[in-house]
Order: C-alpha cells, then sequence, then structure tokens
C-alpha cells in the first residue's frame, strides 16, 4: 500500500495479459500528472560505461529497462574490455539495447538482434542518445538466425541471451522456453569462440534456479571453461531482495 501512494502509474493488466500472444495486453493509469517518455543517464563502476536510454509507458508493462541488469552491464562491459581491440558479441532477445550499449562502449562489433521492430528502433534511438554508432541491427527470429550463423561457420567473442517464457518471431515463429532454450544454448555453443569469449545468460522464468540454468548451459556447452551463475535483485525501501531473475557466466 505503501508503495502505491508512492507511484505515479499503475498498470492495469488486459484479459489476456500474461498469455502466449496476448504480451501487450495492458494499460498504465496515471495517479499524477507525468510524460509519456523521459530519459535517463547510467553511469557505471567502471571509467567509460556510461549510456543514455529512453524509458517510456509501454502497453507490454515493461518501462523500457530492467534496472537489476545493471550487474550484467558492468560485467559485459569488463569482459569485453578484457578481451581487448573490438571482440565480436552478439546481443540476442536485445530489447531496447543496454547491454548492447555496455558491449559497445567496451569497444565491441555489436550485432543487436530482436524480433520486435519498435524495441529495435527503440534500442537505436538509445545508440544515438548515447552518442554511439556502429551497432548492427537486426528484426530477425533469434533461434533462426543462430543456426544460419553456425551454418556459415561464424564465430562470436560474446554472446548474450535474455529469452522469454514465450514469444514469437517476425514472420510468426513459436518461442517456448521450456522446449526450445536447449536447442539455442547448443546452438549458440556452435557460434561462441572456443578460447578468448564469453556467455551470459539471463532468465526471467520462475522455473529456472541458478543451479538448474548452470547445469543446462554445461550440458550444451560442455565443461570447458569457468562458469558462474546467480540470482539478480533489487532492494527495497525496507532494505530486502526481491529476487527478479537468474544469470549464468561462462567464460573461455
Amino acid at each position: 500500500a505503501e508503495w502505491r501512494k508512492r507511484s505515479s502509474v499503475v498498470f492495469r493488466p488486459g484479459a489476456g495479459f500474461g498469455k502466449a500472444g496476448k504480451e501487450d495486453s495492458g494499460t498504465w493509469e496515471r495517479l499524477r500528472p507525468m510524460d509519456d517518455q523521459w530519459y535517463i543517464r547510467y553511469k557505471g563502476a567502471q571509467p567509460g560505461l556510461d549510456f543514455q536510454l529512453r524509458l517510456g509507458l509501454t502497453a507490454f508493462k515493461h518501462v523500457g529497462v530492467f534496472p537489476e541488469q545493471a550487474a550484467n552491464w558492468e560485467y559485459i562491459y569488463s569482459r569485453t574490455k578484457a578481451l581487448g581491440g573490438h571482440p565480436k558479441v552478439l546481443n540476442l532477445f536485445a530489447y531496447t539495447g543496454a547491454a548492447s550499449l555496455a558491449a559497445k562502449a567496451a569497444g565491441a562489433d555489436v550485432t543487436h538482434l530482436d524480433a520486435v521492430r519498435q524495441v529495435v528502433t527503440w534500442a537505436r534511438g538509445n545508440m544515438e542518445r548515447s552518442g554511439m554508432d556502429g551497432i548492427r541491427w537486426l528484426v530477425e527470429d533469434a533461434l533462426k538466425f543462430a543456426r544460419r550463423e553456425a551454418r556459415r561457420g561464424n564465430r562470436y567473442q560474446g554472446i548474450i541471451l535474455d529469452p522469454p517464457a514465450y514469444g514469437h518471431g517476425p514472420d510468426g515463429e513459436k518461442w517456448k522456453l521450456d522446449e526450445c532454450l536447449f536447442e539455442m544454448l547448443e546452438t549458440v555453443a556452435a557460434i561462441l569462440a572456443p578460447e578468448h569469449s564469453f556467455l551470459v545468460l539471463n532468465l526471467y522464468s520462475n522455473g529456472y534456479s541458478p543451479l538448474l540454468g548452470e547445469t543446462t548451459v554445461r550440458q550444451a556447452f560442455g565443461g570447458a571453461g569457468q562458469m558462474e551463475s546467480g540470482e539478480l535483485a533489487l532492494p527495497d525501501r525496507f532494505g530486502k531482495a526481491l529476487p527478479l531473475s537468474i544469470f549464468v557466466r561462462l567464460e573461455r
């Protein structure tokens, strides 16, 4: 109740919200006057990790950023920097692009892919607002693209994955996390460079624990490399941690 008193908006789910194919069914109720869109600046703990993001009220409940992901942005930036030069980094299910900007700020040659054209356009705007350029933008089904890259023998030094529980590609391709995740990881294993590379997997599905996520990655990638897993959380106003997602990171 205290949170609602302090809020400026409340999200009202539609009848189909939370069901496959109904991700965009909901509206926002303003409790006080506020803009439809606004900007934030993220200045990381490391010099050079600095970018801007446009936020806004969307019909799919999100506002354009998941702040708990800052821990992953820091890791992506530091790991990309450690690789040196201009490593190739692929961001799949890339949303509005904060992870892409973290990799780009560290000097990476970034490919940003999402199945929704509107969020790719949003991500491009974030890049431009941040004074960056040169990111490769793709509106495509992530699994289909990864399969094609594997057939072509292309390799990346960094791969970032943040797959949803369910979704669909631009041509109607169906994605269900429980059914597709392992094939995606096996395919990604074929396009991640065998040395001097990293993987970041993030999952918001309640069915996955850090241990289960790590075990799944290990089965797909084999035993090579160092791996860590854990939970991402945000503190509430009383200092208690609110768990939001799990992550798995692999370094080769």
